[in-house]
């Protein structure tokens, strides 16, 4: 199975961290030169400087910038001209019922998720067509076909991703470029830990595994694997689908939700 990515530049957008810095480390140990996206100059250089030290990969790109803004892709794809994949992980998340989620929130939450990778597709897979290789990842959810009540906008602007990258993938069939989604389900991220310590008692241990059990059988009962996901475990199935090996596999929606989603198809 050829998983090699030597010789090939990825982006990686959101990677300071959670799930986007282990698709970073994991494209990094396939060979790839991997820049790393964040919004915070300090962040970025420190995601770095510990990638270097978790893996063999030393050549790491700086490419900070708000991709949530029109001018800050255009920055970053200033500095940035050409990648050979790109990994458009960017998103934020946020419970907050249907009634009480004011314009500005759902503007923000497109713009965000949505908009900030299709600004980076637009400008970087003309370039990997012209090549004659490359590939173009959204990363998804679950909550694209299972839309969260507590979050109506964030699963509407998921179930946009598949549509873009579907019909993106549609475009550019037949020249080598890939395009697909990737559906993780409810992983333990660093804002995922982050906000079960902030709900947890203020007294003793927090047992993440055990609260992220516990989240799953109430508010993911279909799910098979029955805990959260790793972000490594994630991180996978984006390696896989950016690799030559994954060559004849392009307008899927990959998922990785343990299971949460009962549709077969």
């Amino acid at each position: 199975m050829d998983m090699d990515l030597s010789g090939k530049r990825a982006l990686v957008t959101g990677s300071t961290g959670g799930i986007g810095y282990a698709i970073a480390k994991a494209l990094a140990e396939l060979g790839a030169t991997v820049a790393i996206n964040g919004r915070a100059q300090d962040r970025v250089g420190s995601a770095i400087d510990r990638l270097k030290s978790e893996t063999a990969q030393q050549n790491f790109i700086a490419a900070p910038g708000d991709v949530a803004t029109g001018d800050g892709a255009h920055r970053l794809v200033s500095g940035l001209p050409d990648v050979d994949i790109l990994v458009n992980n960017t998103g934020i998340f946020e419970p907050k019922p249907f009634f009480e989620i004011p314009d500005e929130d759902w503007q923000r939450f497109f713009e965000t998720n949505v908009m900030s990778g299709v600004r980076l597709s637009r400008a970087y897979t003309p370039g990997m067509v012209t090549r004659g290789w490359g590939r173009v990842v959204f990363i998804a959810s679950e909550s694209a076909l299972n839309i969260p009540t507590e979050m109506v906008h964030y699963g509407m602007t998921k179930t946009a991703q598949l549509a873009v990258s579907r019909g993106l993938a549609e475009t550019v069939s037949g020249t080598g470029v890939t395009v697909n989604s990737v559906l993780p389900g409810p992983t333990l991220s660093e804002g995922v830990a982050d906000f079960m310590k902030a709900m947890a008692p203020e007294s003793g241990e927090v047992d993440l595994d055990a609260m992220g059990r516990a989240f799953i059988k109430e508010h993911r009962p279909t799910s098979l694997l029955g805990r959260l996901a790793t972000v490594d475990e994630v991180a996978n199935m984006v390696a896989y689908v950016c690799s030559p090996a994954a060559s004849a596999t392009s307008g899927a929606a990959l998922r990785v939700d343990g299971g949460v989603l009962r549709t077969i198809a």
